[in-house]
């Protein structure tokens, strides 16, 4: 009787461990842009806002900005259960969409939220050196030209450079195609301006893993424009890009692209603790 009391006793203490290990916080609908600009624009009021999973019981964890897909059309926030208790920081992010505004104002708000978590993870526990992007489709394309386009953060004192890693899924390279519907241009029409992730490939950008559904099944040469991203990154002497497509699966490719997400940002961290 003893032995089984002591062993429900041991039983129950690391059942105890485990959920305190385990404990999490979740913070929604923080603004990210300054009360005075919150103030005058009830669309900024209304959309500008992000959402904050965090451990309790640790400090110096990665943080992953998540950015939603939907065309930049529509599409809500949410923290990928995929990601959950993970032992990182999740953010996930809400911007202006398209008709109320046009581009680059879902870039700028992109920036703007990504600048929040620079500015703000170290006062959950979190470190700002390891802050990874990613988001799926419209939020990859986001993910690109934030990381890759430097203006974007460097509005806000921060060097894009400072991310730890860039891990868009299924994104446009090229100009999005809301973004050529707002100039009349067909979305068969490929543009490469500066509102397109392609447009700035450099030799010194975070490291960029770049994850598409299957050539055969995804959207309009998605894994072709992503293969000519990775192409070109190599071109310019980037040392740290790499491709992976997801077989069997088209665009809506999420569940087999999280595992490779999670997997990054565990390999950059432990690169980064290396001596």
């Amino acid at each position: 009787m003893k032995r089984s009391f002591l062993s429900i006793l041991f039983i129950a203490f690391c059942l105890f461990t485990n959920a305190q290990t385990n404990a999490y916080t979740s913070v929604s609908n923080l603004s990210y842009y300054p009360e005075s600009e919150i103030a005058a624009d009830d669309y900024i009021k209304e959309r500008c806002v992000l959402d904050l999973y965090y451990p309790d019981d640790k400090e110096g964890f990665p943080t992953v900005v998540w950015f939603h897909g939907g065309g930049l059309t529509g599409g809500n926030k949410s923290i990928p259960k995929e990601l959950m208790n993970e032992g990182m920081a999740v953010v996930a992010v809400n911007y202006r969409l398209y008709p109320k505004v046009k581009a680059p104002v879902y870039i700028e708000d992109a920036a703007a939220a990504v600048a929040w978590v620079f500015n703000h993870i170290e006062e959950y526990g979190g470190d700002p050196d390891l802050i990874f992007i990613s988001g799926h489709s419209a939020g990859g394309y986001l993910t690109s030209m934030v990381g890759m386009d430097k203006r974007w953060l460097k509005k806000h004192e921060i060097d894009a450079n400072r991310i730890a890693g860039l891990i868009p899924f299924s994104g446009h390279t090229i100009t999005h195609f809301t973004v050529r519907k707002e100039r009349g241009i067909e979305g068969t029409q490929a543009v490469v301006d500066d509102l397109a992730p392609l447009y700035h490939v450099r030799k010194d950008a975070p490291p960029l893993l770049l994850i598409t559904g299957d050539r055969e099944m995804e959207m309009m040469g998605r894994y072709e424009e992503n293969a000519y991203m990775m192409r070109m990154m190599k071109v310019v002497g980037h040392p740290d890009t790499r491709l992976y497509e997801m077989d069997g699966y088209g665009h809506n490719m999420l569940t087999p692209a999280f595992p490779l997400l999670i997997r990054e940002v565990k390999r950059i961290v432990k690169l980064s603790s290396s001596p």
